[in-house]
């Protein structure tokens, strides 16, 4: 069996991966959203979802919010029963993207009524943010046009910057502005933010409590996302991931499903880079459950993650760097190869149970009878979904 020193469980002791409270509710494809037994009714059912999994991984000690999906009246009291559960709230997402008023765009729209409501949207958000204690707003725009000739697009980006100029200036001392990028969905001509590159020019523009939000799954296929993910790191600007996984797009799959040599490669950089248990990078999941349970989804997730980060953990750094200084190129990649074939599952149950953990925390939690506790617990009332 493979052995991982004291130094690679160290830093696995510190990782920590926030959850979207969206995962724990009603989700499917853009033709039909699936109900599922036990899907929370409230933001406060889905915190204790979210608990669940940080309980069988000690992995999860955040949950990320979606505003107005997880709006409540008492964000104080949210608060105290995320604590008393054994988690914090974590970054909190805005929304312009359900609204008929951003059909055609929100902090760029050319109308300043429309552009009104959507910077006081943010700024909304940012208050909600002092009452949880979160640090980052995150901003994903689905902005952008679908024919040429539509819209003026430099505009676009001159009002993008004055907007996002309004929010970054109400943020306390020690909060952030992140912002994600999607290179096209739901506009297909331009998208407002295609792009790393965009992102960053937008963010520079703010200072240094802006950074750049990389979603795994917004990239056109083929793209070398580890390569963006060094540069980012490389210039202090990569704020967040948000890790899932894709076959053809934009698919909000568990992480690491698709390719798991895609998030080995990706964690080689974040190790490589320093992002690895550094304050100023949040890593998070953003994914849906579309047709398998919520839960042991997300816990099927971490663990994911953490195992390609075992696994870029042992990579022989020196050897690695003697092998690419002497140009020898197949040295190099069996080096980087050897330690992703490697199975590291062994070492990570055996080292969970000296934790306290389970060994495996996917079948601890399907033997513990939760999911039929929880679907026996909330009948009536609204399931939350996607949009809700």
């Amino acid at each position: 069996m493979t052995t991982l020193s004291h130094d690679i469980l160290t830093q696995l002791e510190g990782q920590a991966i926030e959850l979207p409270s969206w995962a724990f509710g009603n989700s499917g494809t853009r033709f039909r959203v699936f109900a599922t037994a036990g899907t929370p009714r409230d933001p406060f059912e889905k915190i204790a979802d979210a608990a669940e999994v940080n309980r069988y991984t000690a992995l999860a000690p955040t949950v990320a919010l979606h505003i107005p999906w997880d709006k409540v009246d008492d964000y104080a009291a949210l608060r105290r029963h995320a604590e008393d559960l054994g988690v914090q709230l974590g970054t909190v997402n805005s929304n312009t993207f359900q609204d008929e008023d951003y059909k055609f765009g929100a902090l760029t729209h050319h109308d300043e009524a429309i552009r009104r409501k959507a910077i006081d949207h943010h700024l909304e958000c940012i208050d909600i943010m002092h009452e949880t204690g979160s640090r980052d707003l995150k901003i994903w725009l689905a902005e952008g046009s679908n024919y040429p000739g539509q819209n003026d697009m430099r505009g676009r980006q001159d009002r993008l910057q004055d907007s996002l100029q309004q929010i970054y200036a109400r943020l306390g001392d020690a909060q952030r502005l992140v912002l994600e990028y999607k290179f096209f969905e739901p506009s297909f001509y331009h998208t407002d933010v295609p792009d790393w590159g965009t992102s960053y020019a937008q963010v520079a523009a703010l200072g240094d409590k802006a950074m750049v939000c990389l979603d795994t799954g917004h990239h056109a296929p083929g793209t070398n996302i580890e390569f963006i993910v060094m540069q980012l790191l490389r210039l202090g600007k990569l704020g967040s991931f948000d890790f899932n996984s894709r076959f053809y797009a934009d698919d909000d799959l568990i992480v690491g499903s698709a390719d798991p040599f895609q998030l080995f490669r990706i964690l080689t950089e974040v190790v490589r880079g320093g992002g690895l248990n550094n304050p100023d990078v949040a890593f998070m999941l953003d994914q849906c459950h579309n047709i398998e349970d919520k839960i042991p989804g997300q816990i099927r997730s971490v663990l994911n993650v953490q195992e390609m980060t075992a696994r870029a953990l042992l990579i022989d750094r020196d050897a690695l760097d003697a092998a690419q200084q002497a140009n020898d190129v197949l040295g190099a990649n069996g080096i980087l190869m050897d330690a992703f074939y490697t199975d590291v599952r062994p070492a990570l149950a055996e080292w969970r149970e000296s934790r306290g953990l389970p060994a495996d925390p996917m079948a601890a939690f399907a033997a513990s009878g939760h999911l039929q506790k929880i679907a026996d617990e909330r009948v009536g009332g609204t399931q939350a979904g996607w949009g809700a």
